[in-house]
């Protein structure tokens, strides 16, 4: 900042290079004073100081320094300077949770001020309404400022006015004056050189893409935003908040917790902004109660109410108690006392003129219903299910939960599924916006009550055909269309070749016993970066399909039997369809049977190496009871021909064909009974190429792939350096039959990261997406390839998931670790099934009948399930 010195008129212009370059303007404010300055000169280096430590440092220092700044400028003789200061000194103090003095700061500052300066002052004040929730007085100032900033050309300040009148508005719920507003003020940023405002307002405009339930540009924006930042070297706690509320709608409340109490941290560490660090309390307390933790959300908003009501900001306040009492109602503290605050919280909402309004209706109500109090509840659910005709998608979505539960107390089961029926046809139209298929399954968990509110009502009122419809109308939804492809995003494509060399390169370093904590922070890196460009995909679907018809299904069937599991208030039901009809059998409790399939899980686990057979019998004794708990009097009605299971997402690891009654049957495995008649009618593609690959490291070294190459003529080899990714997925596209002989990974934390291990390193879900018809059937011959996360509703993220959108029709995998060895005779067994023209269900069946008896070939049977209906 050589240019600048005490003396000159350029010293003005450090103030507006604060949001255009802040560094730079930090810089020369530091000059300014090192040198001779005039009391106005400092006052103005102060002011810039002053600024810079408010929003991007320490608060304390802040109003040292505004204080500083605007004593000079009174020994100026400037009242326009101190009223300037005087705007600053009153945000910075509001911010300092010392909200009386700041607004009485304003109100010096707007009698001293005069045009152009009181406009800006009435702006700040504006801003500092918004951060307290009073919107009307807002609107109000900022309506005043805008005029008179727009007759002088004050274009930044225009922008920003147009920018917090936008901001204002979404709190309001009025979505298309915000956007006009929004788009005003870029157009202006585009004159200008603010780099800071700038990026506000890219990320102000994904905030109004979230809010009209654009989730896909919202990510992208807000990924705009936040590179705009980086490069200023700026914090981004507000960014943090607007990004944790759309992944929170995205069923990712796990992640925005993981953000917000990081941001806490962050802003703890260099003496921020106490409004700002109650703000994430806030965000963090509804992420937790989002990701079913209520005593860490009662933690966080007890202090975020506390915080609310010392800074006087009683809108925020009010949002904090709604979320608190949310998490007091899911920690099972349900009373009247509850339901009264409830009710004083939805008034007050409605008062302000919250979106959020008509979810505290929604608590009230359903607080009340539980504890019976009928003539309560019906008062508050009317008013919350206002919200169902019209909106963003979750304010439609809780209308009409409330609508349903409306039509529950007064009896009436058809007026349930009704309101079910509309309120899930919301969601649906949602989700086919979201291109990508771990956001369109985790936002299943936003339609979780619904279902379950329609489930009971079948199961109370209708027959066991219902009860199935309904149990088909959540489950696997994510999986009835294909994800988007990205295949000409060439940063993608970059950032996956990167991944997969240094995911390489950190597996070569922790075989060694020398991992390179640079390399897995890289790699880390990169998966967010991957995760990040899959999450802005913009669906292209434009509905759902075909809607399941359970009369079809019974058609299909033929001599077979399908068994569809549903879950209606903890206890499984078994819906046996076939030979015309679909019958409900009572069985166990779901959390008995999970706890039991994990103990099978160990079981296997241990039977995968020699020496283990005395755990044999137990493995077998917990198959029995695996069937009493999940099959119940079914068993005794499968008849002879083939079986379907279509297991809830939590019971996704049960080797069904340990199940005494399912041994040896012609088994097979489906997501959902929509799924499985999806695989029956796909068609294999013409030219029937058959693809074999063998990854490195196996202890087997992939022995069968040799033999099977032998059957199969003259089928695609890739083994050794010819096994590398980009090859490999080449030859698999549009594959009659493929083989993968590789190492399995599964990754719980991000399912679709989940891989295998291929000469140049992981072959992961997302690799698999980007194919344009993966094979018609293929078999993954390794540990853990069917292992799957559970999220969403009833939906389910993993390999095997991947692949049946895209064009597979069958898959054979494996649930457990198995013994390298004893695989192999498995595969050939199942490969000789096949090509004597076997489905992949009834040749595993023959093979597993081919294996030895010892309990190592035994249990490496029954970790392969067959998946789809090839």
């Amino acid at each position: 900042m050589g240019g600048v010195t005490a003396g000159s008129d350029s010293v003005l212009e450090l103030l507006p290079m604060v949001f255009a370059d802040p560094g730079e303007a930090l810089a020369g404010a530091r000059e300014v004073l090192d040198g001779d300055p005039t009391p106005f000169h400092a006052s103005v280096a102060h002011h810039v100081i002053g600024i810079w430590q408010r929003d991007f440092g320490d608060l304390r220092l802040a109003l040292h320094h505004l204080r500083r700044a605007r004593d000079l400028a009174a020994r100026a003789d400037s009242a326009d300077r101190e009223a300037d200061v005087l705007g600053t000194l009153g945000v910075a103090l509001v911010h300092a949770g010392r909200t009386r003095q700041g607004l009485e700061a304003f109100e010096r500052g707007i009698a001293r001020g005069t045009g152009q300066t009181r406009a800006r002052v009435l702006y700040r004040r504006a801003y500092v309404w918004w951060v307290l929730g009073h919107h009307p007085e807002a609107l109000d100032d900022v309506r005043r400022a805008i005029p008179v900033l727009r007759q002088v050309d004050d274009t930044i300040w225009t922008a920003r006015a147009l920018t917090l009148r936008a901001t204002v508005h979404l709190a309001l719920g009025a979505v298309d004056r915000a956007d006009a507003d929004f788009t005003a003020a870029e157009s202006l940023w585009e004159t200008t050189g603010q780099e800071h405002d700038k990026a506000d307002a890219v990320e102000s405009r994904g905030l109004a893409k979230f809010r009209s339930g654009d989730i896909p540009v919202a990510l992208q924006l807000l990924d705009e935003a936040e590179e705009m930042y980086a490069k200023l070297a700026t914090p981004t706690f507000m960014l943090t908040i607007r990004r944790c509320e759309v992944l929170m709608s995205a069923g990712l409340a796990g992640e925005a917790l993981a953000h917000a109490d990081t941001a806490v941290g962050l802003l703890d560490g260099i003496g921020g902004q106490s409004t700002r660090k109650a703000e994430l309390l806030l965000v963090a307390a509804r992420a937790a109660r989002l990701a079913d933790d209520p005593q860490r959300a009662i933690a966080r908003a007890a202090v975020a109410v506390r915080l609310f009501a010392a800074q006087r900001r009683t809108w925020w306040q009010t949002h904090a108690q709604l979320v608190l009492i949310e998490a007091r109602l899911a920690a099972g503290r349900a009373s009247g006392r509850l339901v009264a605050d409830a009710a004083a919280v939805a008034d007050r909402l409605a008062g302000f003129g919250s979106p959020s309004a008509p979810e505290a209706s929604l608590l009230a109500g359903r607080i009340a219903l539980a504890l019976g109090w009928t003539a309560d509840a019906e008062r508050h659910l009317a008013v919350a299910a206002r919200s169902r005709r019209g909106g963003p998608p979750l304010a439609r979505m809780t209308g009409w939960a409330a609508q349903a539960l409306r039509a529950q107390a007064a009896g009436s089961g058809r007026g349930v599924l009704e309101a079910c029926r509309r309120g899930l046809d919301v969601l649906d139209d949602h989700r086919t916006t979201l291109g990508a298929s771990e956001l369109r399954a985790r936002a299943t968990a936003q339609g979780a009550e619904l279902a379950a509110l329609a489930q009971r009502a079948s199961l109370l009122s209708g027959g066991p055909r219902q009860l199935l419809v309904w149990s088909e109308r959540w489950r696997a939804t994510a999986l009835s269309t294909p994800p988007a492809r990205p295949p000409a995003d060439p940063a993608l494509l970059s950032d996956l070749t990167a991944f997969r060399v240094i995911a390489a390169r950190a597996e070569e370093a922790r075989s060694k016993g020398r991992p390179l904590p640079p390399l897995e922070r890289e790699q880390r890196r990169l998966e967010r970066e991957i995760r990040s460009r899959t999450l802005r995909m913009r669906g292209d679907s434009p509905g759902e399909g075909d809607r399941f018809d359970a009369s079809r299904l019974l058609a299909r069937l033929g001599e077979g039997r399908l068994v569809e599991l549903a879950v209606v208030d903890g206890r499984v039901h078994a819906l046996l369809c076939g030979a015309g009809r679909v019958r409900r059998f009572e069985a166990g409790l779901l959390a008995e049977a999970m706890a039991e399939a994990e103990h099978v899980q160990a079981g296997l686990r241990r039977l995968a190496h020699p020496g283990a057979e005395a755990r044999l019998p137990v493995v077998e004794a917990a198959g029995r009871r695996l069937e009493e708990l999940l099959l119940g009097e079914a068993a005794q009605h499968l008849g002879s021909g083939p079986v379907v299971v279509v297991p809830p997402g939590r019971l996704h690891r049960v080797p069904w064909a340990l199940l005494p009654s399912l041994r040896e049957r012609v088994l097979s495995v489906s997501p959902s009974a929509g799924s499985w008649l999806r695989s029956l009618d796909t068609e294999p593609p013409p030219g029937g190429r058959h693809v074999l690959v063998r990854g490195p490291g196996l202890a087997t070294g992939g022995a069968e792939v040799p033999d099977l190459a032998g059957r199969y003529g003259r089928p695609t080899v890739l083994e050794h350096d010819g096994a590398e990714v980009p090859r490999v997925l080449a030859e698999l596209d549009g594959a009659t039959l493929a083989h993968i002989a590789a190492h399995g990974t599964f990754r719980a934390d991000s399912p679709l990261f989940s891989s295998l291990r291929m000469a140049d390193g992981p072959l992961i879900v997302h690799d698999f997406e980007r194919l344009a018809r993966s094979p018609y059937r293929i078999i993954l011959s390794s540990c853990d390839t069917a292992r799957l996360a559970s999220v969403g509703a009833d939906e389910l993220l993993g390999l095997v998931t991947a692949l049946l959108p895209l064009g597979t029709a069958g898959v054979v995998a494996s649930s457990a670790p198995v013994n390298d060895a004893a695989v192999v005779p498995l595969m050939l067994a199942l490969h000789k099934g096949l090509s004597s023209g076997l489905s992949l269900a009834e040749a595993l069946r023959d093979a597993r009948a081919a294996l030895p008896g010892d309990a190592t070939h035994q249990a490496t049977g029954w970790a392969f399930t067959a998946f789809g209906a090839a």
